[in-house]
Parts: structure tokens; sequence; C-alpha cells
């Protein structure tokens, strides 16, 4: 039966979801400029701190996606989490050599400093997990049908690029002039804002009441050979999602790094903030013909699409250049990213969509996390590119990782050509 969704459910949406992202983006962008500006320049700090932020991320996942469907609420584990993620993202701006010193007199101030932005990426994760890819993914299941999850999804994947285009565009300035405190501190408070605007805008589902199962076998149950076998579908579009995902992990945890230090553009905010427009609007449009023509459809095209993308992302040097290619690479992430998470949704068991939210973390964002990161610091470490400043010798980014990022993007059609058997589509 098709289900309308109302100004005020469009408007939670939408709200959660862009201060959501606002705070991922700090995460998945800045913090490891933050890290390589003003601490260490060694890519491996990096990586694993993608890949710990990751971990942490699926665990919580499991945990409170289990814990939210046993007590029947979303909007309790949304609410908190996001007043207590703003929080620990404000406390960033606060990490320095020297405070690190201060707290570790014994330990290398860099590599003291380091490790407690590990830690607190994961503490920060973990606050973001519990609301974010727990309880509003959740929440986002419940509230939508097979009919509108294609509009929903290429509304809610437009909104990481409206999120870097607004810090970009806006407060990228402030990173520039190495006012970071700052920085931190009006995006931390910004999300913990939302967090109690959510108290008077969200409201659960009447449907979705609590569960007497026991907890720890509901936090396996997405894990267990029969539930596997009975959700095929929901399997390779994870598996799908994965391949794509941790493609798009080889380079993006780089890409202001590389176009900074690389291709020595310094007004990136207006380049990138093109692209994402662009971007957002082919995911818009596209969004109404994912549903009526049917998402697995639409994956790929989309996929050659982002491959033709980073292909000229390798050769792309000057301004328009990265324009045009990352526009092109960014329109086939976005239509994927729609495509592919609508379908997840659509396998989704309709009465357990916070026990799969655990499952789907681990294949749409810890291995992705863990594979991609690594794979993009191994072609950067291979290079000879580098510069000195400072009496330092520093590693950049090269274009080789859009390249590893198309061959790692290749081996979706694995996935996709299953996936069109098991659905006959």
């Amino acid at each position: 039966m098709k289900k309308k969704l109302g100004g005020r459910k469009w408007l939670t949406f939408i709200l959660l979801g862009l201060f959501g992202q606002f705070a991922w983006t700090i995460e998945n962008m800045y913090f490891n400029v933050f890290l390589y500006s003003t601490i260490s320049t060694d890519p491996r700090f990096i990586s694993s701190m993608v890949g710990f932020s990751a971990a942490a991320a699926v665990l919580t996942t499991l945990l409170m996606g289990a814990l939210s469907d046993r007590v029947g609420k979303r909007k309790a584990f949304v609410c908190a989490g996001y007043i207590l993620w703003g929080l620990s993202t404000a406390v960033f701006g606060l990490i320095t050599p020297e405070n690190a010193a201060r707290f570790f007199p014994g330990a290398q101030a860099a590599v003291a400093a380091a490790n407690m932005v590990v830690v607190l990426d994961c503490v920060m994760t973990f606050f973001g997990s519990t609301a974010n890819d727990a309880a509003f993914n959740a929440y986002v299941t419940d509230a939508t049908t097979e009919e509108n999850r294609g509009r929903v999804e290429s509304v809610l994947a437009t909104l990481p690029l409206i999120s870097m285009l607004v810090i970009f565009g806006l407060f990228d300035g402030l990173t520039q002039q190495g006012k970071w405190k700052e920085f931190f501190g009006i995006f931390g408070a910004a999300v913990s804002a939302m967090g109690v605007l959510s108290i008077f805008l969200m409201k659960d589902e009447p449907h979705i009441k609590p569960k007497k199962d026991n907890y720890l076998k509901s936090i396996l149950y997405g894990f267990e050979f029969s539930v596997i076998g009975e959700n095929k579908a929901l399997m390779l579009s994870l598996i799908a999602f994965g391949v794509f995902a941790s493609a798009v992990q080889v380079f993006f945890p780089f890409l202001i790094i590389y176009i900074q230090n690389y291709l020595g553009i310094s007004d990136y905010a207006i380049v990138l903030g093109v692209v994402l427009i662009f971007a957002s609007v082919v995911s818009v449009i596209a969004g109404r013909y994912i549903d009526r023509a049917g998402k697995l459809r639409f994956t790929v095209p989309a996929a050659g699409i982002m491959l033709v993308g980073l292909v000229g992302m390798y050769f792309a040097r000057g301004n328009s250049a990265v324009i045009v290619a990352g526009s092109v690479m960014m329109s086939g992430y976005m239509m994927l990213t729609a495509a592919l998470g609508a379908n997840i949704r659509d396998n989704t068991p309709k009465d357990k969509a916070g026990l799969f939210q655990g499952v789907r973390m681990i294949y749409t964002v810890f291995l992705p996390m863990l594979i991609g990161p690594n794979i993009g610091a191994l072609v950067i470490m291979n290079s000879t590119s580098t510069y000195i400043e400072l009496g330092q010798v520093k590693s950049v980014p090269t274009p080789g990782i859009f390249i590893a990022s198309a061959v790692v993007l290749l081996f979706t059609a694995i996935p996709l050509t299953l996936l069109k058997k098991n659905s006959g589509k």
C-alpha cells in the first residue's frame, strides 16, 4: 500500500540527515586534514583512524540498532545521540601536540596527539552511530515504502554533498587560518542543537512495537546462516554497496589533501562547490526515475558514469578539468548510492530494521573504511611525490588513487550480476 510522506516527515528526514552529515563530513574529511596539518603527515595514522572508527561504528550500530528494536523506539536514541555527538565533535579543537605533552609527558608529543585523535574519533563515532547509523536509518526504513524509497534515498544522498558545500563554502576559511577550535566548536554546537530540536520534531512510527526477544540473540540475528539464506537479495545488495563504498574510500579520505598539495589548487572550495551542486541536482532528478524504472536498472549506468569520472580525475590538472571530471564522478556516485541504498531498504525485513543496521554497517562502512583507505595509503606510500616543509619530508596523495578506486569499482559487477539473477530483473 502506498504511503504518503507528509511535510513534517520530510523535514525530519532532511534536517536530521543534513546535520548528521555535517558531523560525518567533519569526521570523514576534516579530521584527516586536521591530523595531517597540525599533528602528523604519516598517512598510516589516517588509515588507522578510519579503521578504528569504522570498527566502533559497526559495534555501536549492532548493539544500539538491536536495542532500538527491543524498546520499540528510535526517537530517544536520535535525540540523546545527536546532543552528545555534537559535544564530542567540539572537543577535537582542544587536541594539540602541546596539550598531549601535558597529559603524556613521557611520550612523543605528535604520536600522543595522533593517538588522542584516534581515540576521541571512536568516542564521537559511538554517539554518531547510535543516533544516525542505528536509530535514524532504522527510522527512515520504518517510515518509507518501496513506492517512495528511491525518492527519499535520492534526497538523502544529496545531503553529504550539501553538507560539504556548506562547510567548504562558508567555513573552510577557518581551517585555512588554523582556527580548528572555532571550526569544530561551531559544528559541534549545531549538531547538539539539532538533537534538542528533534525532541519536538521527530515522532516514532506507531507500528513499531517493543520486542521481548533475547537481546544477545537479536544482536547476532543478522549473522545466522539461516537468516542469510532467507535474505539473499539483501546480502547481495550489501556486498555490492560494500565494493562500491570501498572504491570510494580509496580516494575520499585523501581528496582535499590531494587537491591542495598535489594539484596546488588553493581555491578548492569553489571547485568542489560547483561539483557538489551539479551532482546534487542530478541525484534529485534521478530519484524520480529510480522508483519508476527500478533500482537495479540504474546501478550499471551509474557505476559506468562514476568510472568515467574516476579516469577523468586521474588526468585532470587545472580547475576546469577537475570540475568536469569531478562532476561526472560524483554524479555517478550519487546515483549509485541512491539506487543501492533504496534496494537495501526494500529487501530489509520490515519488522527487523534495527537488527539489520549493524549488518548493513559491516558491509557499507566497516569493510570499506578498512579496505579503501589502506589501498589509498599503499598507493601514496609507494609513490615518490613528496615535499619539504619546515625541514620535514611529507607524503602527497597522487592521481594513482583514482585509478586504484576505478579498479575496485569494477568488482561491483560480480554481486550486481548475481543480484539481478536472484531477482529476475
